[in-house]
């Protein structure tokens, strides 16, 4: 049961409402995450900008696995329900959404970068130098890195929040965190 009430359009603050606006423009509706998340007008900002700046980083493939494999180890059935659907979106087939929440990928170059994903969020960003190489290797600069590091970041925070929060689900369901 939701934790905190998703606002009603007339109930969203002003500093909030042109990001909502939006984002409702973009998907055509209002998910409750949104919808709850936009009552911090400063976290939902800050939020919003940082989604944005992330979404011009790597493809949007390695951006969905990225989102999957970290919600997954997050445990966020609302955020794997959601970027199941981005990754249907971005043309990701069945199993290498199965395989992203595995932390892998068939696509070498995609493969490392949730693996390395995967290791930052389950090791709190203590990584070592062996894992850092691996994602060298199949061709990620340092910057593309910091990236991937911010991405698992960005979508934590949108775990936790969901988590914390438990916004009614408006999305199609998928099986939950751990199931797979």
């Amino acid at each position: 049961m939701p934790r905190a009430t998703a606002l009603k359009p007339e109930q969203v603050p002003a500093d909030s409402k042109p990001t909502l606006d939006a984002f409702s423009k973009s998907l055509g509706f209002t998910p409750n995450m949104l919808a709850t998340f936009a009552q911090s007008p400063i976290a939902f900002n800050a939020w919003a900008t940082f989604r944005g700046s992330l979404n011009k980083a790597l493809d949007m493939k390695t951006r969905e696995a990225i989102s999957l494999v970290v919600s997954e180890v997050n445990g966020c059935n609302y955020c794997l329900a959601v970027h199941t659907y981005a990754a249907n979106m971005a043309k990701l087939p069945a199993d290498e959404i199965i395989l992203a929440r595995k932390g892998h990928s068939s696509d070498p170059k995609r493969d490392a970068a949730v693996q390395f994903a995967r290791k930052v969020i389950e090791n709190r960003g203590q990584v070592n130098d062996t894992d850092v190489q691996a994602v060298r290797d199949v061709g990620y600069t340092d910057a593309n890195i910091m990236e991937i590091v911010s991405m698992v970041a960005m979508f934590s925070l949108t775990n936790f929040f969901n988590n914390v929060f438990d916004p009614e689900k408006d999305y199609p369901a998928v099986p939950p965190a751990g199931s797979i």
